[in-house]
């Protein structure tokens, strides 16, 4: 975790770009391994954990329609989750999660472990859904890895 952290400071300083991380699921995880990092303040400023919907649409300006008509655990919220950190915050690039990190809570159509996450900015994202096996910690130990990675690959990308 930490040589991707360092890694994710590199590619910020060396683009001179500014990070954000809205997360749900991994309750500020991403955000910790980020400041993990002496010298952080350089390019992380703003993180936000909206666990609930309503912290969500308050925090992030997610629409209430997006999540009634496709739940907090979807491509389209995690899209909105990272263009309204991006936007609030005034990040250049961010990454948000939301998902099921069990033991309960999850359905047939979104089993635990089950995680969206978003990369981008306020005016273009990427999202992908991973599955995860493993306990609530495992769940959410990768989602945090997943999402760094995803923030290098987004940031060192030609």
């Amino acid at each position: 975790m930490q040589t991707l952290s360092e890694r994710l400071q590199h590619a910020c300083l060396a683009h001179c770009l500014s990070v954000t991380a809205a997360e749900s699921c991994t309750g500020g995880g991403v955000a910790s391994a980020i400041t993990d990092i002496a010298g952080s303040s350089g390019y992380f400023e703003t993180g936000y954990v909206t666990y609930s919907n309503a912290a969500k649409t308050r925090l992030l300006g997610v629409a209430e329609a997006i999540l009634e008509a496709h739940g907090a655990v979807s491509r389209e919220t995690v899209e909105a989750m990272v263009a309204g950190a991006c936007r609030e915050s005034g990040a250049d690039v961010g990454v948000a999660i939301s998902g099921v990190a069990g033991p309960g809570g999850g359905s047939a159509e979104k089993p635990v472990g089950t995680v969206w996450f978003a990369w981008g900015s306020a005016l273009a994202q990427q999202a992908e859904c991973r599955r995860f096996d493993g306990d609530r910690r495992a769940v959410r130990e990768q989602a945090v890895r997943v999402a760094l990675e995803g923030l290098v690959r987004w940031l060192e990308a030609p």
